[in-house]
């Protein structure tokens, strides 16, 4: 069938399969001119002196941090968001998933040197060194070598310092030192927390002490949390951090992006959908293709154009909601957040839903489809929030086939009744060191503590804050997979 749009149902959906298959493995995959969207929310991240880029999982951390490596990328950058600071940087990479020995210690040196009981700061310094060129430092190859140096040659490092900051503002640069993936700095809670403490450390002396070297550090929001409690200076880095977040408009904005430069699989199709959409800009000899302002940034032009993909409601009327606004709402966590990988990973699921249990429907996305995709999303952000917080998985289960919202009492009674503690400790003690057990934090920072547990999970996001009643919530994100239910909610995931 072929709707007024131009494009049947089934070529929509071929066009989102193709547009955000790759959407699962956005940290892996390195951003290129056509993948390259850019929020307005998104804009103050990428001002040179804002220190701090706190963002969860999915939002887009790794995605800027390669974006601002590449100097194509960065021009395209200070072009649409009209920062011409990032015309005139030389980037530095100082740590991040890919291996890069040269740059920064990979993950043996690292924990070697943090077991060893370096001081991460020094560390930071020598990485911070390196790239400015050191001399002595090109010839020595092991990293607890250039810590070393560094620890032994304070005056001589401080004068490369010096003089590399000077050289920079007098030719109107800046040396701009990058920071990602620390929550891969050391599997220890405790020694990673250090290492983010030695970091911060470096970058606020350089917001201070200088006036053409920064450091930008790309960091989850409760990583940031516990340097700030074990660093007090950290606090005035509060004012040069600028969250990584999504509006609603964003995300759609996102998905038109992604679906109108779609340039492998269905370029035809990717060309004939920008075509029902006029006023696109087409960049880079072709390599990019800007949606028009109402595209990315209207809430009425988005919903509009998306009812030719999705079904009018999420049932028989619009009593069960409009897609547009329950698909974003039910992916969202406990502070109103909803990551674009989760929402690309729905969307995705949908397409696929509705071509394998009912090819012939009339729209692309059957409704029945995008819960499917809410139900999918949430096994993965749970798996997310499992991997980098495994507390809370111990939190959550003694949870599982209650209702939300559920009264704070039968919370602490069920923690109280399955020895929520004594899980917990148990789980840290994987990790106790022998000689120095009072360094070990992996877990929440108060254990012991049932009511703070609840605040340390508000926190996190995955759970609301008390409603009016003073009962608490789950987001349907989390909720649905960890395997608690809600009346009339989106069934809680079976498998």
């Amino acid at each position: 069938m072929t709707n007024q749009a131009g494009l049947t149902a089934h070529e929509y959906r071929d066009l989102l399969t193709a547009a955000l298959r790759e959407s699962v493995y956005a940290d892996t995959r390195r951003p290129s001119a056509h993948t390259l969207f850019m929020p307005d929310s998104h804009r103050t991240a990428l001002y040179v002196d804002n220190v701090v880029v706190p963002g969860g999982r999915g939002v887009g951390k790794t995605f800027w941090y390669h974006t601002l490596l590449d100097e194509r990328l960065r021009e395209l950058a200070a072009d649409e968001y009209r920062i011409n600071r990032l015309r005139r940087l030389k980037v530095h990479p100082g740590h991040g998933l890919e291996l890069n020995s040269e740059r920064y210690p990979g993950p043996p040196a690292l924990r070697g040197l943090v077991e060893a009981g370096e001081d991460p700061y020094y560390i930071w310094y020598a990485v911070l060194l390196t790239a400015l060129g050191q001399e002595e430092l090109r010839g020595l190859l092991e990293w607890r070598d250039k810590v070393a140096w560094v620890r032994a040659h304070t005056g001589a490092a401080q004068l490369t310092l010096e003089r590399a900051d000077a050289e920079a503002y007098a030719t109107k640069i800046v040396h701009l030192l990058l920071f990602d993936a620390l929550e891969h700095l050391h599997p220890d809670r405790a020694h990673a927390d250090r290492l983010v403490v030695g970091i911060l450390r470096l970058a606020l002396e350089m917001r201070f002490g200088t006036r053409s070297i920064r450091l930008k550090v790309f960091i989850r929001p409760d990583m940031f949390e516990s340097a700030r409690l074990a660093f007090a200076d950290a606090s005035k880095l509060s004012g040069y951090a600028a969250a990584l977040e999504w509006t609603q408009t964003d995300l759609y904005g996102l998905m038109f992006h992604c679906m109108g430069n779609e340039d492998e699989e269905e370029p035809e199709l990717a060309r004939r959908f920008r075509r029902l959409f006029g006023g696109w800009e087409t960049e880079e000899a072709g390599a990019r293709h800007v949606p028009p302002m109402l595209l990315r940034n209207d809430a009425f032009v988005q919903e509009a154009f998306f009812g030719k993909i999705a079904d009018p409601f999420m049932g028989g009327n619009y009593r069960k909601g409009k897609p547009y606004t329950w698909l974003p709402n039910h992916l969202m966590d406990g502070k109103g957040k909803t990551s674009p990988r989760s929402f690309l990973q729905a969307l995705a699921t949908a397409a696929d839903v509705t071509r394998s249990t009912d090819p012939g429907h009339d729209r692309a996305l059957h409704h029945e489809a995008i819960r499917a995709g809410v139900q999918d999303a949430s096994k993965r952000r749970v798996n997310e929030v499992s991997e980098d917080t495994p507390w809370v998985k111990l939190a959550i289960e003694p949870l599982v086939g209650c209702q939300v919202p559920i009264e704070e009492e039968m919370v602490l009674k069920l923690w109280q009744d399955a020895d929520l503690p004594s899980m917990l400790a148990a789980d840290a003690a994987r990790y106790v060191q022998a000689d120095r057990p009072e360094l070990v934090r992996t877990g929440p920072r108060h254990p012991d503590d049932l009511p703070r547990l609840i605040t340390e999970l508000r926190e996190l996001g995955v759970m609301t804050d008390p409603r009016s009643d003073g009962r608490l919530d789950l987001p349907d994100v989390y909720r649905i997979a960890f395997g608690l239910g809600r009346r009339g909610g989106v069934p809680r995931s079976r498998g």
